[in-house]
Order: structure tokens, then sequence, then C-alpha cells
């Protein structure tokens, strides 16, 4: 018998006949890891312990509390999920349920969709099966076999996936007991080890395979996690993303709405675009003695984006105009017939400026800033507030440099990305390098260059920064013109959004023809360096407005101010006063409503504004205000002049 070599974490190896199982490799070494394991990794991919090792490889055991069982424990959740649903209601058909983003989903096929109401008696009979603790078990099958099993059991949802599996590819059976599915695997040694620490979340109608011509299922979701501390983790961010949803706030607010006449585009009331402009002159101050900002068209010719390789990589991403004449004339020779599209972005509209007018070595780096507008079609059910539109605002800048010169460059944007999310309190970054994707232009000499000088840049990072910044690779996510760096920051309640960019791209400038002069007097293609800082400057007031939960600081806050009279006589007072914080530059208003003042600090408070100044005749009598500040009950009094002198400090943005 032929035997295969395996290497273990630590390095060491050892001979084994071909053949053996993962299983049968953990009892060689203890039977305590037989106990622990509940899968392998065999060269870096997740497999059942049981399946036999044909070739040399590197193995490690995986146990139940490795964050990488995380994947299995919710895979195997939804398989006990299938299996007391149709224990509970048989008849029921099971279709697909895939692990996802922080839980799984099944989706199921039954006249009478399920609700949250069903939830307490599934996870009852969920907690039962696990408690059974039924092996799983793993048998490779025909596909007549498949197909004839599924289809008299009144599985036609089954016997589609199984008709969808490609020839020659192996059909895998997965038995829990007496129950068993259809599925690629892996899975964990035995159901029991799912735990206990699940929840059900919500239920949502799915079209079978995503085709609106095609039968509603019910979707479960649901989530798992290797203990309760853990789920309790989850829930509670989840109770207080709720709290701090931007959508909710922005009404509390009275900041933004949208409607069904402009879907996925933003109606910014005043407030909300007071807010929005203080964001970009922050970062206006940010960028104002390293950048050029520019404005490039919004509507540019169709041949324009063919050039640059948006047309062929991104059409179905873009909006397409024509003249509303060659829209109701389409035949008619004298309408302009020309296809124009909406910028999805605004780099080939920078290489465009930088092209016009010969540029020089000497005048190299070149940094174009814009915060442009650019339109990006959406399916109508990914939209989420301003975390999601079809229309909004990038911080986006380019970079146009010399080879020697790039590694630098993405230094200077690193560092700048750090520093303004520094201001806004997001101190939890995560720095990702993103390699070429499988559908990408530029030669692979190109590719190899662009990606060693990122990795080059991505480990001085890593010295410089120390444990401040964690960095990590992700492979085939690129940009299809470069390579790029992803900024991944984490805000107040533990959640993860990814926002600015870096990208090196050595293809746009040459498609277009773009080049400078160098030392000897000959043409030569820049490096264009693509960078955003925001990313979506909507999405990312939208991440802010989560981040404070609406208690923004008092630079930012849309409304700074607002002064309260506690009786009508000292209306007067409260006038000057708001004259005073007006002249200060701060964003103030007096309250001169007939209500009172309790009234007033409560609706305000609701509104999230910082500070109230309550003024009443003593106030005006002594030239003081009592200043309360939003979440304290507590109440200062102070004089006016010296009361506005420290608010106006405070109000002053971060590197002012």
């Amino acid at each position: 018998m032929s035997s295969i070599t395996l290497t273990f974490p630590d390095g060491a190896q050892r001979s084994f006949p071909a053949g053996t199982t993962g299983r049968d490799v953990a009892a060689g070494i203890a039977p305590s890891l037989v106990k622990r394991s509940v899968a392998m990794v065999l060269n870096g991919a997740l497999a059942d312990l049981s399946d036999p090792i044909p070739a040399d490889a590197k193995i490690e055991f995986l146990t139940r509390e490795d964050p990488r069982a995380l994947e299995l424990i919710r895979h195997d959740a939804a398989h006990v999920l299938a299996e007391a649903v149709q224990s509970l209601w048989p008849g029921t058909q099971v279709t697909i349920g895939p692990v996802i983003d922080n839980g799984f989903y099944y989706d199921f096929a039954r006249n009478e969709p399920f609700t949250p109401e069903d939830f307490a008696a599934i996870e009852k009979k969920m907690r039962e099966i696990i408690a059974r603790d039924a092996p799983f078990t793993k048998e490779l099958w025909s596909r007549d076999k498949a197909k004839a099993f599924f289809r008299d059991k009144g599985e036609s949802y089954k016997v589609e996936l199984v008709d969808a599996i490609p020839p020659g590819e192996d059909l895998k059976i997965y038995r829990q007991g007496d129950w068993l599915d259809l599925c690629r695997g892996p899975h964990m040694t035995s159901v029991g080890k799912v735990g206990n620490a699940f929840k059900l979340m919500k239920v949502a109608g799915a079209y079978w395979r995503g085709d609106s011509n095609n039968p509603m299922l019910t979707r479960i979701y649901g989530t798992a996690f290797a203990t309760q501390a853990e789920l309790d983790r989850h829930l509670k961010q989840i109770e207080e993303a709720e709290k701090r949803d931007h959508r909710k706030i922005g009404r509390e607010m009275d900041l933004f709405h949208f409607q069904e006449e402009g879907p996925g585009v933003v109606f910014w009331h005043p407030k909300g675009w007071r807010l929005f402009q203080t964001l970009i002159a922050y970062m206006r101050g940010r960028l104002a003695a390293d950048y050029e900002e520019v404005n490039a068209p919004q509507l540019l010719d169709k041949s324009l984006w063919e050039t640059s390789g948006h047309w062929g990589y991104y059409t179905d991403t873009m909006f397409a105009a024509k003249s509303a004449d060659a829209i109701i004339h389409p035949n008619d020779p004298d309408a302009d017939q020309r296809v124009f599209a909406l910028k999805p972005m605004n780099c080939p509209g920078h290489v465009q400026i930088f092209k016009h007018g010969l540029k020089s070595y000497r005048e190299l780096p070149i940094r174009l800033a814009e915060f442009g507008a650019v339109h990006r079609y959406e399916p109508s059910g990914a939209m989420h507030g301003l975390m999601r539109v079809r229309g909004f605002t990038q911080d986006d800048a380019h970079i146009f440099c010399t080879e020697e010169q790039m590694a630098e460059e993405c230094m200077k944007i690193n560092d700048l990305i750090l520093a303004v999310y520094g201001d806004f309190g997001f101190d939890e970054i995560v720095i990702k390098l993103s390699t070429r994707p499988e559908k990408r232009v530029g030669t692979d000499a190109m590719w190899d260059h662009a990606e060693a000088v990122m990795t080059k840049v991505l480990k001085t990072i890593e010295q410089r920064f120390g444990n401040r910044i964690k960095t990590a690779i992700n492979p085939g996510e690129g940009a299809f013109y470069g390579p790029k760096f992803e900024y991944v920051l984490r805000d107040a309640i533990g959640r993860d959004w990814q926002c600015g960019t870096t990208q090196v791209d050595f293809n746009l400038p040459e498609r277009f023809g773009a080049f400078y002069i160098d030392a000897n007097g000959e043409k030569k293609t820049p490096v264009m360096v693509h960078r955003a800082i925001c990313g979506s400057m909507e999405r990312f007031t939208g991440i802010l407005i989560e981040h404070f939960a609406g208690h923004f600081p008092l630079w930012l806050a849309p409304e700074q101010i607002i002064v309260a009279p506690i009786t009508s006589d000292a209306d007067d007072y409260a006038h000057e006063v708001t004259a005073a914080a007006l002249g200060k530059g701060l964003r103030a208003r007096a309250d001169l409503r007939n209500e009172k003042i309790s009234y007033k600090v409560r609706e305000h408070s609701l509104a999230k504004v910082p500070v109230i100044l309550a003024v009443g005749r003593k106030e005006a009598a002594d030239r003081t205000v009592s200043i309360r500040r939003l979440g304290s009950q507590a109440q200062t009094v102070a004089s006016l002049d010296e009361a506005l002198a420290s608010l106006a400090a405070e109000a002053q943005p971060p590197h002012h």
C-alpha cells in the first residue's frame, strides 16, 4: 500500500497509509484530540474529519472553539433547522440553507408561510435534535438514486438541485440520524457540536433561485455562535444598532428623507445638508496643503467609458442616457443619437484633466481631488438608507506620479486616512491588500510589479504602526485595473465598515494615452493612484450618525446651540445671545415659542442638539446663560462671553 506524508502545524512530518482518515490520524496522536476535533483543515481547506486523505498534505485539526469552526457551527445549525421544520410540519419542502454573514438561513416551500410566532416551537425542536447528538455521516449517491429518493419524498426543489450539479461532481448526502440532506459539506462530527448558542432571527419572502417568475418561498434567518456569551454580545449589538439606525435618527433630527420618485437618491433637509457640508468642509481642510480640487462632468460620451474599460466591466451598474429628442424620435437622423453615461466614478475625467497641457516630471506628483457626484445602479432590494444609494458623492482623488514616487505616495495616503479616522474616534483599523481579480486589464508583469510595491508598503505600515493596525490579504478582490488597499474601521458598537481605498493603476493612464516628459525628454506613462478616504460621503455620514448615535461632537453637529428663554420677557436677551453666538461662527437658533422650558429641553434633546442655553430674567440681568449639555441633567451657569468663547473653541473642527 502506498504511503502519504502529512505535515503538521509545528512543521513535523509523519507517514501514513494513503486513504487514512483524519479521525485515524488524530486517534494516532491522542484519544483526547479525536474527542476535541470537529473537522480538519487540509492544505488550507476545511474537510470532514472522516474524509480519507489521498495524497501528501498539510493537516490541522479544528476544535469547536477555533474561529474557523464558526462557519461549520452555522452550517450544521441550518441542517438542524431544516430537520426541525420538517419534523413539526411534515410535507414542507426544504430547498437551500447557506451560511451568510453573522448567521445562516434556510428557504422552505409551504402553503402557509412561517411567522416569528413559530420560532419558539422550532427552537425547542432544534434543541431536542441537538441533544440527541446524532453523528453526521457522508454518503456518495448516484444522480439517479438521489433524484428518485427526493422525487418519492415530494421534494421537487431538491430534484432541481440534483439536476443543477455538473456531471462528474460528487453528489454528497449527509445524514444526521434518520434525516438527510443534499449538501456539499463539510460538517462537524455530530449534531451535538452545534451547541445551544443559537437563535432564529426573522422571516422573509424569497423567490426560488432569486427569480420573480418562480414560486415564493419562506426564508428563516438564524444565527449561531460557539458560546452563549458570544451570542449575547451579538444580540446586544443588534439591539444597539436598531437604536442607532441612521434612518430613525435622521427622522428625529430632521436630516433627510427618501421617496419613490427618486429611488436611491437623498432628499437632504436643511440640517442634514448642513451636516453633510460640514463634513465636506472638514475634508477640504485636510486636503488643502497637498491636493488641487477639480470638477469633471457628470455626463460623458460612451466612448470614454469604453476606453477606460468601465463600459465592458460595469455596464450593468451604469446609467446610460440620450437626449429626450433622440428617445422620442429614435430614427430621426437630425436628433443627436449619441449615447452618454452618468459617471459611476471620477477617474476617467481626472485623466482628461491631467492630459490637458504638457506635464513635466518636475511637476509630479500631481494630486487631483474631487467631491464628485456619481451614479451607480443598485437593485431596489439592495438599497438601504444612506448606506447604499444610487446617487452619491465620492471623496475621490487621483495622484499622477512616477514609479519611484508610488510607494511614498501610498504611505502619505495611508497616514492621511488614519489621521482622518482618528479625528472621528475610529482607532481600530484593518488594512487589507486586495490582489488581482480574475477579470482584469493589463499584463501579468504589470500586476506583478504593482502587487510587489503594495506588499512592500503594507510591510512598512506594519512596522510603523505595530499593534495599532491589523493587516490582511484579500486574494482576488482587487479592482479590474490594479491592486488596492481597503481600510476597514470599527465603530462604537463593534461593527466593521470598509470605507477608504488606495488603488495603484498602471493601466488607465496608458489606455488614455496620458504621459509626462521625463528627465531625458522622453514621453513616459505616469502611475495613477486612486484614493478615497470616506468613500461615499452619504454612506460615511450614515456611519457617523450611527457611530455617534446622533450625539455629534460640537464641531460636527448640524445645530449646535438652542437658546431657550424661560419666560417671554427674556426674549430680547435670547435674541442678543443668539446673535452673539452666530457672530462667533456657532450654529445657533432661538426657540421663542410659548412653551414651558421643560418641553423645549425634551424636544431639542430628542433632536440631539448638543447645547441648550436657557435664559430668564436673572440671566438677562446678570448677562449669564444656564448651560445644559445633551445627555446630562446638570446645568452650569457662566457669563455670556465666557460661555460663547469656550463653545466657539470647542466647535473648531480637528486639524483646523
